[in-house]
């Protein structure tokens, strides 16, 4: 009894650790007073004030553009790489597998800089420069989500597909697809966050006058934060929860049929 309350104390306090600071980050976006220790009412004023600013708004517009456009181009490659990859010995899938660890193993800082030194050398920073970068983050996360639901599906089912009379793409897209979904899900919401959450990528690789909400976030710390950014992280706190809750609504469902 008694282990089984110790227990349920320390997963709570890990729970309070990890969102404490993220429910004092919601209470402040409802503050009226610019002070984090004083409350000095409730109010939307810090939400209309986001919605009004067009340089936050500009940041905003720029980061959804370049998270969702890295993402589904991460996510496509990375399927396609784990297709090819499939095809290998087992020898070569270990050594492309150890190619693609190394980026996420490797600082971030390494990475950014990498980038900026070949645009710089060979183009010039800018919004392409910043999407390139996102990109090679986003790919092996979408490898590392897809190649395991490749390896449980069975080749002899896409093997009775061909032998039935469909095309390979066909084939493809009718029994080795709804399998691997899952894990290009996966693997898509990952390199979404990912790149959205990139400072030190992003911070190298931007061309000037270009900003996303990182940077511009960076750029506001120097002579203190503006309680908009309180409102702005809280809508996307609520957005990402949002999402996850749909994306596990429609995993149990999936399961439940498949069971069924």
């Amino acid at each position: 009894m008694v282990k089984k309350w110790l227990e349920k104390c320390y997963v709570g306090l890990i729970f309070f650790l990890l969102y404490a600071p993220i429910l004092i980050l919601i209470v402040c976006s409802f503050n009226a007073s610019k002070s984090r220790t004083v409350w000095g009412g409730f109010t939307l004023h810090w939400y209309t004030d986001l919605l009004q600013d067009a340089e936050v708004m500009a940041a905003v517009q720029t980061s959804l553009a370049l998270t969702t456009t890295s993402a589904v181009i991460a996510t496509l490659l990375g399927t396609l790489a784990c297709i090819g990859m499939a095809a290998m010995s087992q020898r070569k899938q270990q050594a492309v597998m150890t190619l693609t660890n190394i980026p996420m193993l490797n600082a971030d800082i390494v990475t950014g800089i990498a980038i900026m030194l070949l645009f710089v050398r060979f183009g010039t920073l800018g919004y392409l420069s910043m999407l390139a970068a996102h990109i090679t983050l986003g790919v092996p996360y979408v490898i590392l989500n897809v190649m395991p639901k490749l390896r449980q599906t069975s080749k002899s089912i896409y093997e009775a597909a061909l032998d039935l009379g469909a095309s390979p793409g066909h084939a493809f897209v009718r029994v080795v697809l709804p399998d691997i979904l899952p894990g290009i899900l996966s693997g898509f919401l990952l390199a979404f966050t990912i790149s959205l959450d990139d400072f030190v990528v992003t911070y190298f690789t931007k061309g000037a006058g270009i900003n996303t909400i990182s940077t511009m976030i960076y750029q506001q710390v120097r002579r203190g934060i503006n309680p908009e950014m309180y409102a702005l992280s809280t809508i996307l706190f609520l957005t990402v929860l949002l999402v996850l809750w749909v994306v596990n609504r429609i995993s149990a469902k999936q399961v439940r049929e498949t069971r069924e």
